[in-house]
């Protein structure tokens, strides 16, 4: 899978990239509002924008990047807002659909890895969401990042949860062995866990 454009994230006066989408499980439900994609690099088909207001995740904007060619001949991005056509009557929504840990990676890239949001950078703030509410932050360095996920997924493999998304995997992929099915899910651990399971 092509590295995909991030959706960005204001956090603390800050813009970051966001390495999770809170958009997604609205145009899950709506797909008919969801921009065309026109780019491997974007399958999701737009570019996410939010911002903690009052310690609430609201959506601000709905771009998608479009090339064009100028006068000299020279590639040209410039970025079109899809916004108003999918919440016309608001300015900001608040993501009141979306429980979960929102991935902030900064710094620089550690290790490029060509596959949605795989690389890894020298540092990483995680924010915990409820409901759209922001309850908690967390700042790591990359070690501390990877040490994060490996003491959140062995207190993940204490739930009933767990129990479940390892027999789904071992439903949908009969192939797969144990180590595999673990090994997969410490990886992607922030997308099977809503809260910090640790402290």
């Amino acid at each position: 899978m092509t590295a995909q454009y991030p959706d960005r994230i204001k956090f603390k006066d800050t813009e970051y990239a966001l390495n999770t989408n809170p958009l997604e499980p609205y145009f899950e439900k709506n797909p008919e509002k969801r921009p065309q994609s026109y780019s491997t690099a974007l399958w999701r088909g737009y570019i996410g924008h939010f911002d903690i207001i009052d310690k609430q995740l609201f959506v601000i904007d709905i771009t998608q990047p479009r090339y064009y060619t100028d006068s000299l001949g020279k590639t040209r991005t410039k970025s079109i807002s899809y916004y108003k056509n999918i919440f016309p009557e608001r300015d900001k929504v608040k993501i009141e659909w979306y429980t979960g840990i929102l991935i902030l990676p900064y710094g620089e890239r550690v290790k490029y890895v060509h596959s949605g949001y795989a690389s890894e950078y020298s540092n990483y703030i995680l924010l915990e969401i409820k409901n759209g509410d922001f309850k908690k932050d967390k700042n790591y360095t990359h070690k501390e990042f990877l040490d994060f996920k490996e003491r959140q997924f062995n207190a993940f493999k204490k739930t009933e949860e767990y129990k479940t998304q390892f027999e789904n995997i071992k439903k949908n992929f009969p192939e797969s062995d144990k180590t595999f099915i673990e090994d997969f899910l410490k990886d992607h651990i922030i997308n099977y866990t809503s809260e910090f399971l640790i402290e």
